[in-house]
């Protein structure tokens, strides 16, 4: 089917078909994020009841989904275009889902790991192509509006993720997992029923195995550097190796997708307007979003004293600002363009940072942390929404996957960099606020000079 046709099918959809669209992806990816800030909850908790498990070998519980869930991003997306968002949605519930399932039944650590891994298979894929039926679903004037609600989502599951962590966790932390069998069965049952099939890219093209594994062996490859750089030593061989070794691997896989007719990599979404740069202020802002989504939580519990439940519901009212402000964020870019609005949500955010550096500090005093966490929400409401739409607004529907896979894939790049950043810059001590308050502060004001070359820039209002 052509994109022609997949624009006209996507301008003839009704209210009520789209709404059943948005409820059914809604669904799967509340569930899989949610279930990436319960786990992170229930960590300590399954270090001391898992056989074999202890504080140390059970962070691969994170890990293991975190590097293998950036490594399959990409090459996910672009399968989710190859065989139909539909199809790409449904198979990357139900592997979550029975993923989940053995999570909850696993015996033993590694083989929790195992299923962690798998469980990331299937997020990798269900997450591109959750976005790519929505956009596919929605009229054009639909989709800015589509983009923000769907990483709404994401927002909504870091606001009430830790808390409903630690309430499962009080009762068993398998609930944790548990927890997502029944909305996986239900979106798959109701997504076959009501989802409509969607149009394959790329007919009779073969996928390419091979660039497929040189990319998705070269992104984890990365990760697992950047995830591993501070326990193993950056300097590290084992490090160095990594790094070496995976930018080897990403320069075949792209010399790789440029000759391929059908390539694991789309290599003309780089040439795509506008994407370059949101790939760039994505990268950089995910940076301070990452470290401050570490360092308050731990900050909270570690030098305040807090519950992982208490912390979970103070945390929350950041991420809130995010579905709360949608609405009046879409209006904000129609009236100054994504590229000002983006630097004026990292302008806020930076002085989210600067106020938890003038005001928190060993005293608990919930009046001092509450309005940086405003701030923060407030610029994270204005930014990543508006730079996945900037991003996202000159690819082609064929292409829809592939193109929110690697915008998503920068972004979970971003993350683990942030985190790891913050805990060289602390040596893993955040009992004093200052410096994890300043590397937040730093990266937010990098993030910003990455968002002045797009506000700079005469765009299109996403």
């Amino acid at each position: 089917m052509t994109s022609g046709t997949a624009a006209q099918r996507a301008a003839t959809t009704t209210p009520t078909r789209f709404g059943v669209v948005f409820a059914l992806v809604a669904a799967g990816v509340a569930m899989a994020n949610l279930d990436l800030f319960v786990v992170n909850v229930a960590v300590p908790d399954i270090a001391r009841h898992v056989p074999g498990a202890n504080l140390s070998n059970t962070s691969w519980v994170l890990n293991g989904y975190t590097v293998v869930f950036a490594g399959m991003l990409v090459p996910m997306g672009t399968l989710a275009d190859r065989i139909g968002a539909r199809r790409a949605y449904l198979a990357g519930v139900a592997v979550f889902t029975l993923a989940s399932l053995a999570c909850a039944m696993a015996p033993n650590l590694w083989l929790l790991v195992a299923a962690r891994v798998v469980q990331a298979v299937g997020s990798a894929l269900l997450t591109p192509s959750s976005l790519g039926l929505l956009l596919a679903a929605a009229a054009p004037q639909q989709r800015p509006a589509a983009i923000r609600n769907w990483a709404a989502l994401s927002a909504l599951a870091a606001a009430v993720g830790p808390a409903i962590g630690g309430a499962l966790t009080e009762i068993d932390w398998r609930w944790i997992f548990v927890i997502n069998i029944p909305v996986g069965i239900c979106v798959v049952g109701f997504g076959l029923l009501a989802l409509r099939p969607s149009p394959r890219g790329a007919a009779g093209g073969r996928i390419d195995l091979l660039g497929s594994a040189l990319l998705i062996a070269g992104c984890v490859g990365v990760v697992l550097a950047l995830v591993r750089g501070n326990p193993w030593g950056w300097l590290s061989f084992p490090v160095l190796a990594l790094l070496i070794t995976s930018a080897a691997l990403l320069s075949l896989a792209v010399v790789r997708a440029d000759r391929h007719d059908h390539p694991a990599l789309p290599i003309e979404l780089f040439r795509l307007p506008g994407m370059p740069g949101a790939l760039v202020a994505n990268a950089l802002f995910a940076v301070a979003f990452g470290a401050m989504l570490l360092a308050i939580p731990l900050w909270c519990q570690q030098s305040w004293g807090w519950s992982a439940m208490r912390t979970g519901f103070a945390f929350a009212p950041g991420p809130l600002m995010v579905p709360v402000l949608t609405r009046p964020a879409g209006a904000l870019v129609q009236r100054l363009g994504p590229g000002r609005t983006a630097a004026l949500g990292a302008t806020i955010f930076a002085a989210g940072a600067l106020w938890w550096i003038v005001a928190v500090d060993q005293r608990p005093d919930y009046t001092t942390l509450l309005p940086g966490l405003l701030l923060t929400g407030v610029g994270v409401c204005l930014v990543l929404p508006t730079l996945i739409g900037y991003g996202l607004h000159a690819v082609p529907p064929q292409n829809f996957s592939a193109g929110s896979a690697l915008i998503t894939m920068v972004r979970q790049a971003g993350l683990v960099i942030g985190v790891a950043g913050l805990i060289a810059v602390t040596d893993g001590d955040l009992h004093t606020f200052t410096r994890s308050g300043e590397f937040v502060l730093g990266a937010a004001l990098v993030s910003l000079a990455g968002c002045l070359p797009i506000a700079l820039k005469r765009g299109p209002r996403t």
